[in-house]
């Protein structure tokens, strides 16, 4: 039997079907809200995440010490934590080979600080996106391990067999991304996603393994009679790339974002307090900012400038040289957004001719910058609910990226794509996967990991549903109810914000530049509350809410606080509306 569309909306102004929670998930918030006495709409978004009534209260309160997995647990760990450690007291030259994402430069910046801390020193490479591409290759191993001991291999190395083995000393891989049936020649290879773990920490991004590793480090110190550094004070950049890399927000990872928040919040980390303040972010941290402001700016040195950039600001303990570094990152970040628009139209309208209702929307172009195809493959995932790929092709050779939706695993699929010839090397993880491949296969690959694609379901669902996790009264909405239903994130990857509706609200809008829209909502009986919605003129939104006439309409978004003039207000981040 087909559910009853959530209020009868089957086709909203973007085409949508809105879904609302079943008879069973109404019926366990309700019976929480009973038990608990939290506010029903706190209570909804709890039974979402799959919680009961006895876990409420701890899992709105997540505590790292609780959370937090034995290290050990972890194959290599302590192999790898000795013998870093064992570098440390010998005085031996270390190497740190890093990805040159925000992921790859948090990971880099921990060690760094950490060494730091305990008086010594790393030598920093990150390669360059386009003359070497992603993870390590011979040349540059070959040169680290003629000048250093120990080489430390973040957020990549688990496929890099050939360079590693070209080092000449010794490699530890600390890394996420998902492994093959063999493992590269190094010392240790600490990987959540190898292919002989449980998986039950596959969520974790590569900085969290890094701090991991600090954690038995630090254990192991104190084991001697030694005392390690302060780990809780390094949060802040394992929760930036938790965030960033998109990594689910589950387990311990809400634990890493929501201590990691208070950390950043004390503006202590004179690399991000100059990149916040460039940005112009003058409240306190949200996964939003992370995610959207700081991120970004981070990962544009690796996208189009210098490639160790943003490592070096994340490490950076000199307030003139972290300016100097934010505003260039900055600089970079608004050049790279030309890009990505520009890159963006072109692939939209080719994937667009090519069809969008299949398991996989993908796009291919000659020249498109490759630092910015990861962008856009997000881009084409968000506004068609498919994975998505994007390659840049230059000399008869297609580099792309490719993001996923949840419940797909796009890294996988890559990886087998790869091994079955069609791409030249390929892999990731779950949500995100890099390839590069013959201009000539390019059609072929596609085809076949569609085909993969389609058998974990991807494009079942379709753009058309829209999921609303429960209706609100407009004279409901105030900034306690969003600072209570905050409580149950940090949201994000795996754990989105609970989208609410609004029913039979007059609108009067509007417009914010080119594209955005900010609203007044009203339900006639004196409940007032604004409302924003970014890209409103990329769809039917736009123009509809811009003239409503004497139309009243069903709002569906996510809350959140807007803070403004020393005022904090309640805004809906509008997603979709319907004629009421």
């Amino acid at each position: 039997m087909t559910t009853r569309p959530f209020l009868n909306v089957s086709q909203s102004l973007t085409g949508r079907r809105w879904v609302g929670p079943g008879l069973e998930a109404e019926r366990l918030a309700e019976a929480m809200a009973q038990i608990t006495r939290l506010p029903m709409a706190l209570c909804q978004t709890l039974v979402a995440r799959g919680v009961t009534p006895d876990q409420a209260q701890a899992f709105l309160n997540p505590a790292l010490r609780d959370l937090l997995p034995d290290p050990l647990s972890l194959r290599d760990m302590g192999r790898a934590a000795a013998r870093f450690l064992a570098a440390l007291h010998g005085r031996q030259r270390i190497a740190i080979f890093a990805d040159y994402d925000v992921d790859g430069g948090s990971s880099a910046a921990l060690l760094i600080l950490w060494l730091r801390a305990m008086g010594a020193k790393a030598t920093l490479y990150i390669p360059d996106r386009i003359d070497e591409g992603y993870g390590p290759n011979v040349p540059a191993m070959q040169a680290l391990g003629a000048a250093h001991d120990l080489i430390l291999c973040v957020d990549c190395g688990t496929l890099s067999h050939d360079p590693i083995a070209a080092a000449g000393c010794d490699v530890v891989v600390l890394d996420h991304h998902l492994g093959a049936e063999t493992l590269p020649p190094a010392l240790a290879v600490v990987n959540p996603n190898r292919q002989d773990e449980s998986g039950e920490l596959a969520h974790l991004c590569a900085a969290s393994v890094v701090f991991l590793m600090l954690v038995e480090a630090n254990r192991q110190l104190r084991a001697a009679g030694r005392q390690g550094p302060d780990l809780m004070a390094l949060l802040d950049l394992v929760a930036l790339a938790t965030v960033a890399d998109v990594a689910p927000l589950i387990g311990v990872n809400r634990a890493f974002v929501r201590q990691g928040l208070k950390v950043m919040a004390r503006r202590e980390r004179v690399g991000l307090r100059a990149l916040a303040d460039v940005a112009r972010m003058d409240q306190a941290p949200t996964p939003y900012a992370l995610g959207f402001v700081l991120g970004p700016r981070v990962n544009a040195g690796g996208r189009i400038g210098q490639a160790d950039l943003g490592a070096r600001l994340l490490a950076c303990d000199n307030p003139a040289e972290a300016l100097a570094m934010a505003q260039r990152l900055e600089e970079l970040n608004s050049e790279r957004r030309e890009i990505t628009e520009a890159v963006r139209a072109e692939a939209m309208a080719q994937a667009e001719a090519r069809g969008l209702d299949g398991p996989l929307v993908w796009a291919a172009g000659e020249g498109w910058h490759p630092g910015v195809v990861g962008i856009v493959a997000a881009r084409l995932k968000e506004s068609t609910h498919r994975p998505a790929v994007v390659i840049g092709i230059d000399g008869g050779i297609g580099k792309g990226s490719a993001r996923s939706v949840t419940g797909v695993d796009l890294g996988a699929a890559v990886q087998r794509v790869a091994a079955e010839g069609l791409l030249l090397k390929g892999g990731g993880h779950k949500m995100a996967a890099g390839l590069t491949v013959e201009e000539g296969k390019i059609e072929a690959a596609m085809a076949r990991l569609g085909e993969l694609l389609a058998r974990q379901g991807a494009g079942a669902e379709g753009p058309r549903d829209l999921g609303i996790d429960s209706l609100l009264m407009p004279s409901a909405v105030s900034p306690a109810l969003v600072e209570q239903i905050e409580a149950a994130g940090p949201f994000g990857a795996a754990a989105p914000a609970p989208r609410f509706a609004f029913a039979d609200v007059a609108v009067s809008a509007r417009r914010m530049g080119e594209a955005h829209l900010r609203l007044s909502v009203d339900d006639g009986a004196g409940a007032r509350f604004d409302a924003v919605a970014f890209g409103a003129f990329d769809s039917p939104l736009g123009p509809t809410l811009e003239t409503p006439g004497h139309r009243r309409f069903h709002l569906a978004g996510r809350l959140e606080l807007n803070h403004w003039g020393g005022r904090t207000k309640v805004q809906l981040r509008l997603e979709d509306a319907a004629i009421a």
